[in-house]
């Protein structure tokens, strides 16, 4: 698993594209907080970062799905993928690599974004005017969340060799399980069960943690749509066996 987090972080590192993930990342993040005026903090009043943790999201439907597409999708294209499946590696140290090494990216454009917070801790009135704890849960959820994106890219790249199409269908998934759930809740369809709809959605429990309140049922969710998603990555891995 070693040698494929470091295979991929290496390739990462030595092409343009995680440069410009993050720096697309960092700059539309700071655009909509700082300048754009519907969503500027500074014309907004107010010493929170909504911005990020509302628009984030949708940012990263976009940009995760950049990252993965080429994870497996282009070593069964280069035809490298028979190659690598020839070391002793197993599967899970495989799927298990390439998804470490695009979280670890993901946490990586995360990271500068805290310098947003040092900012609005210090322009608020008084400084520190900040709620820290639900600023705190904000971040825990953006990560998990960028985890649970990495995990649906992972699985979407591994059916397909074709990048395009892998980035099409994990941008579609992403955006149906942290939204879909909740715009399917609101119909006037389901009665009593419509919370229960929109608790199977990620967005429910990202608001959740949002609040600063670290709920160990939301952390078992994200981490469970990430097991789901790696275990039904493997299950396309090893269709090639039968």
């Amino acid at each position: 698993m070693i040698y494929i987090l470091q295979k991929e972080i290496n390739a990462f590192l030595h092409s343009l594209i995680a440069y410009i993930i993050i720096a697309v990342f960092l700059t539309s993040i700071g655009l909509l907080m700082w300048v754009f005026p519907d969503t500027s903090v500074l014309e907004y009043g107010f010493a929170d970062m909504s911005t990020l943790f509302n628009l984030g999201p949708y940012v990263f439907i976009f940009l995760i799905p950049a990252i993965t597409m080429r994870m497996f999708a282009e070593e069964k294209k280069a035809g490298t993928m028979e190659l690598l499946l020839t070391k002793p590696l197993h599967d899970w140290e495989i799927i298990l690599g390439k998804y470490l090494a695009g979280f670890v990216l993901v946490i990586f454009s995360i990271l500068p974004t805290l310098l947003y917070y040092l900012t609005i801790y210090q322009l608020g009135n008084p400084a520190g005017n900040i709620d820290t704890a639900g600023t705190m849960g904000s971040y825990a959820g953006l990560i998990l969340l960028g985890g649970v994106f990495t995990s649906i890219g992972i699985f979407s790249s591994s059916f397909t060799e074709n990048q395009v199409v892998s980035f099409i269908i994990a941008a579609f998934l992403c955006f149906v399980i942290y939204s879909g759930f909740q715009s399917l809740a609101a119909l006037p369809l389901w009665g009593g069960i419509a919370y229960k709809i929109e608790q199977m959605g990620i967005l429910y429990h990202y608001n959740a943690m949002s609040r600063g309140l670290i709920d160990s049922r939301n952390v078992v969710y994200f981490l469970s749509v990430i097991a789901l998603m790696l275990l039904l990555t493997n299950f396309v891995m090893s269709s090639r066996k039968w």
